[in-house]
């Protein structure tokens, strides 16, 4: 994949930390291009299973170049304690692609002594079996190689959008970022309601999962937008027209999505640094 970078430093190698890498090796990145900056031996001992080489400390690193990219994989809570070991290879030319929650460009070229290349990206959690959507927003020291390498970097694990408006990404967090969990709690609901009406547990938990998975499949394979799909298997006065009016009641299913993406929006912001 001519877009990926030569050189890449991958800081933090927890589950999103892995999903990246184990995307990069598997669409053919030499693991003698990637070193890992993971403290924690567990994460470690299995990012150098994959025959990468890992360090627990950035300054194990001050004698190599700098890389084309680094990429920040960690808890946004460390973030702004570890980012001044990084300064020395942004002065070096090395772009920044950050995918900690919260943490603005602002924030984050600060951290970096001020003249960063960095880009804030929102991945979501599919991207560990290479189905995850990420969001990208660059500040305008990225210049267009770099965005091409973040890009191909984000592309291994999924679908890429990018958008100029940071103040966006509250809300892809709310939508995106969050939304897996929407459709597990979606799953949860369906097999519970299942149970109360008589089904065994087992049961219950098998028609949800295997149809919750199988609609989404529908969705990533079908042309067809989501309300033809759902038009498309009401029939006027059958059973699923009499389930659809009551989550499309007033007090129905949208607005009950709609307060909880606002709220989800609003938390993304409040903790936006």
């Amino acid at each position: 994949m001519s877009l990926l970078p030569a050189a890449t430093v991958l800081v933090g190698c927890g589950k999103m930390g892995a999903a990246l890498l184990n995307g990069w090796l598997e669409q053919g990145v030499s693991p003698g291009s990637v070193r890992i900056v993971e403290p924690d031996p567990a994460s470690a001992a299995s990012a150098a299973g994959c025959g990468v080489s890992v360090v627990d400390d950035p300054r194990a690193l001050d004698s190599l170049p700098a890389p084309d990219v680094i990429v920040l994989a960690i808890k946004p809570q460390r973030i702004d304690s570890l980012l001044s070991s990084y300064q020395r290879f942004v002065a070096g030319g090395s772009a920044v692609l950050s995918i900690a929650a919260g943490k603005t460009i602002g924030g984050l070229n600060h951290g970096l002594g001020g003249n960063a290349a960095v880009v804030r990206a929102m991945p979501n959690t599919p991207a560990s079996i290479g189905r995850g959507i990420t969001v990208a927003c660059a500040n305008d020291r990225v210049s267009p190689e770099q965005r091409a390498l973040c890009d191909g970097l984000l592309a291994c694990v999924g679908s890429v959008l990018w958008i100029d408006d940071e103040q966006l990404m509250d809300a892809v967090t709310a939508v995106s970022g969050s939304g897996p969990a929407y459709v597990f709690l979606l799953a949860e609901c369906m097999a519970r309601a299942g149970e109360e009406m008589g089904l065994p547990a087992e049961v219950a938990a098998r028609l949800a999962r295997e149809t919750v998975a199988g609609a989404g499949a529908m969705l990533a394979r079908l042309p067809q937008s989501p309300d033809t799909l759902r038009e498309n298997v009401t029939s006027p006065g059958g059973t699923t027209a009499a389930a659809l009016a009551e989550l499309q009641a007033e007090d129905g299913l949208q607005p009950l999505l709609s307060r909880a993406i606002a709220a989800a929006a609003e938390r993304a912001a409040e903790l936006a640094v």
